[in-house]
């Protein structure tokens, strides 16, 4: 169950993984709104029978330094990246525990790492870090699990998309290119996190060397950003 605002995107892709073989139904589902995601979990038990798996993986990245950002920006990224996990969760939930599954939350290296110019980004990571670690604590009796996803430099179209939420596709991507994981590579790498049932999953190289480096000596990586002036990146032109 493909479930996202973008439906003719979704639709291309149920129907390439139809001709692979697979079942796949497509779903408009907007995780702002309240009522969303219960449709589409609805969708999916009539379409399924039940959930087994369920991936929260909504989020954009709101930037800026903390003296020019409004509340509403915060406010913003918060209704997406926090709450859309959390309606997501509560949707499916006892779907979940009846099926001894399985939660995959998409994360971030900036949920262990704020960097200037990230704070609304890295303030809604580091929520549903904590989030993912209390839920994880409360499900372990139950036999279902929860995988937090902390993915680094990614392909996609999170560095093109504005504090708005809007696509600047014209927009190059900021990130050189030797330093960003193929889309298909991290996928692979969730997959096989979640059926492992890991508790944590950090994908790319350069995401693991951060986040160890921080959590064994933070003085190191605060240091390292202070010196070189590592910042976040700049929001897409308008």
């Amino acid at each position: 169950m493909l479930a996202a605002r973008r439906t003719e995107r979704l639709e291309l892709l149920a129907g390439a993984l139809r001709a692979a073989g697979a079942k796949a139904v497509a779903v408009r589902c907007d995780v702002t709104v309240d009522g969303d995601p219960e449709r589409a979990a609805a969708a999916a038990r009539e379409q399924f029978g039940r959930l087994d798996v369920v991936v929260a993986n909504a989020g954009f990245g709101v930037v800026g330094p903390v003296a020019l950002l409004s509340l509403d920006d915060y406010r913003r990224q918060f209704e997406t990246n926090v709450f859309g996990v959390l309606r997501t969760i509560k949707a499916t939930l006892p779907d979940v525990r009846r099926a001894r599954g399985r939660i995959a939350i998409i994360g971030s290296v900036s949920g262990h790492i704020a960097t200037p110019g990230s704070s609304p980004y890295a303030m809604s990571k580091f929520a549903v870090r904590a989030l993912a670690e209390a839920l994880g604590h409360e499900l372990a009796r139950t036999g279902a699990s929860v995988t937090l996803v902390s993915p680094g430099y990614v392909e996609s179209e999170i560095r093109r998309v504005d504090n708005l939420g809007v696509l600047r596709a014209e927009t190059p991507d900021p990130v050189p290119s030797w330093l960003v994981v193929p889309t298909s590579r991290a996928a692979r790498q969730i997959v096989r996190a979640i059926a492992r049932r890991r508790r944590e999953v950090v994908i790319t190289g350069h995401g693991k060397v951060f986040v160890f480096m921080h959590r064994h000596a933070p003085w190191l990586t605060s240091a390292a950003i202070r010196s070189f002036g590592i910042t976040s990146r700049a929001e897409p032109s308008r």
